[in-house]
């Protein structure tokens, strides 16, 4: 499924022609998607204490792209992990229980994610680790 969705994706008169119905797996997609969103809204408005339909889920697409990126899946595309994104999403909850239950104030937590965001970024572009690889060689000179 994901193969033909990658092929729709990249062409989709290539995928007509390779024998792929573009618009069977495009409406499969979708409900698949709508599925997936419907379980979600009804798990986010079970958790919420009151009725707040302005604020329920604010912020979760942050969560979701925290946890893919401390997965391991680089910002600028490539292959991705899913058992990594899986453990990227529980240390982020790990995260947020923790700074909740020390009695920090809760609008703390997103610069707490927010740096973990920047520290993970910085991790993965190469120029920073060239930076630290430099700093970790002591130059010997013989003279």
């Amino acid at each position: 499924m994901g193969l033909f969705l990658e092929s729709i994706g990249n062409n989709m008169t290539a995928s007509k022609f390779a024998g792929i119905q573009p618009k069977k797996i495009i409406l499969i997609v979708y409900t698949i998607c709508g599925l997936c969103a419907a379980i979600a809204g009804i798990i986010l408005s079970a958790n919420v204490n009151s009725a707040d339909a302005n604020n329920a889920g604010l912020w979760i697409e942050l969560d979701a792209i925290l946890a893919v990126v401390i997965g391991g899946t680089s910002m600028r595309g490539g292959r991705y992990f899913l058992g990594g994104t899986v453990v990227g999403s529980l240390f982020i909850q790990t995260l947020s229980t923790t700074i909740y239950s020390v009695g920090v104030n809760p609008q703390i937590v997103m610069v707490v994610k927010a740096l973990v965001v920047i520290l993970v970024c910085l991790m993965q572009s190469e120029s920073f680790r060239k930076i630290f690889t430099n700093l970790g060689k002591k130059k010997v000179s013989y003279t």
